[in-house]
């Protein structure tokens, strides 16, 4: 059984956590800085999420755009996993290097762009499971 009891419940978390790294102005110009495309493909419950580091941003105050959806951009990486594992990895409880030796993360493109990418995103770690408690959701805490 998911964590998530469906896709609007894991973009109304982890899309609206991405939502706003976009315009974070410690975590947004560090992933904007990377110039490529990423695409994070999830299972149980299927959802995709697809960050722009390469166009310039369509909205005023972003660094990057975050589409939460299918799109037709082209991804230069792309990361496949279950949505369970985005969400124990923005708990800061999913080593990175170790779940893609395991293939609990599936990676396509170029890893060190991916691993350069850690640093950018750690503030990430603490401001998850505050957007949990902030929407309802703060059962899903991983203790």
């Amino acid at each position: 059984m998911s964590v998530f009891e469906n896709s609007q419940q894991f973009y109304d978390t982890v899309g609206e956590l991405m939502q706003r790294a976009k315009s974070d102005p410690v975590v947004g110009p560090k992933i904007a800085k990377s110039g490529v495309i990423i695409q994070f493909k999830y299972t149980d419950p299927e959802a995709v999420t697809t960050v722009n580091a390469k166009a310039k941003p369509t909205q005023p105050g972003a660094y990057v755009d975050v589409i939460n959806g299918p799109t037709d951009l082209k991804p230069d990486i792309e990361m496949t996993m279950a949505a369970d594992t985005a969400h124990m990895f923005w708990q800061g409880k999913v080593n990175l290097v170790q779940a893609l030796a395991q293939k609990k993360i599936i990676l396509k493109g170029n890893q060190l762009k991916v691993l350069g990418l850690l640093p950018a995103v750690e503030p990430l770690y603490k401001r998850y499971p505050e957007l949990l408690k902030e929407k309802g959701y703060g059962k899903l805490i991983s203790k």
